[in-house]
């Protein structure tokens, strides 16, 4: 599988399993993801939720995501 299929994976794999949030890749090869539709309060922001996660590679990306779940069911919002 050449790097271009792999990195095509990678993302369609994250789309599915957190469908709340819009995905991409920087030219330099980062991972990005962005909540969709929806706005953080201070309060969630305190408690940890960010409105955008980033990381090198795609295992630490997938980490933040679940981390970003999980937070997301400790303040109420399940959904994000």
């Amino acid at each position: 599988m050449n790097p271009k299929q792999t990195l095509d994976y990678d993302l369609s794999a994250l789309r599915a399993s957190f469908p709340g949030w819009s995905f991409f890749r920087s030219d330099a090869g980062a991972f990005y993801a962005t909540r969709r539709g929806v706005q953080l309060n201070d309060s969630e922001l305190d408690a940890g939720l960010q409105q955008t996660v980033s990381a090198d590679d795609a295992e630490t990306f997938g980490a933040l995501l679940h981390e970003q779940q999980l937070r997301g069911w400790n303040c109420g919002r399940a959904n994000v």
